[in-house]
């Protein structure tokens, strides 16, 4: 099977994403980048002159990008909590795959404190994910402390529950966190 000469810069992006979230940035080397985008090394380098980070920060901007548009925004529509909250939900089964997929925030993390050139954009995405999930708490009438606390816990259950739909083979895990979502950010006032 001959390589790719070329491939659409979403697909690239997708492709490298999939390595990445496989793998981790470390994991991730221009062998397994090569053959996931079918695209030789040179091509890669062509692309990406700074190299795999460029590649990883790429991917950081693209699924930036991805969260504001099909959660982050639609979050704030005029919908009433409870539909934008399915909504969210849906995205989110479709993003990680059902709980098969790793989060690329938490496989881009590095251990070392504030070291990673991807620690920047990581702290705003999560930042993002958490305002959006407080605002909407707070639209339901809790107390701007408690909505933020409740937005903290459901994105703390949801790597946790990928993290352990990973470790354990099953998706069932992600899959309890999306049912149990909407009463753990906006049950028991």
């Amino acid at each position: 099977m001959g390589r790719r000469s070329s491939i659409g810069e979403e697909d690239l992006i997708d492709a490298l994403s999939r390595v990445f979230r496989d793998t981790g940035y470390e994991g991730a080397t221009l062998s397994s980048l090569s053959q996931e985008t079918g695209l030789q090394r040179a091509s890669l380098y062509h692309r990406f002159p700074g190299g795999k980070e460029q590649m990883a920060q790429e991917v950081l901007a693209a699924t930036e990008s991805w969260l504001a548009e099909n959660l982050f925004e639609p979050l704030k529509s005029d919908d009433p909590v409870d539909q934008r909250l399915q909504a969210m939900t849906r995205k989110l089964h479709k993003l990680y795959s059902g709980g098969k997929q790793a989060c690329i925030l938490n496989m881009l993390s590095s251990a070392s404190d504030g070291d990673s050139p991807f620690a920047e954009a990581i702290k705003r995405i999560f930042k993002a994910l958490i305002d959006a999930l407080a605002a909407l708490a707070e639209e339901r009438g809790f107390e701007q402390a408690d909505a933020r606390d409740r937005a903290e816990r459901a994105v703390i259950l949801l790597h946790g529950s990928l993290v352990l739909s990973r470790g354990t083979g099953t998706q069932r895990p992600f899959e309890r966190f999306l049912e149990t979502l909407p009463n753990e950010l906006l049950g028991h006032r």
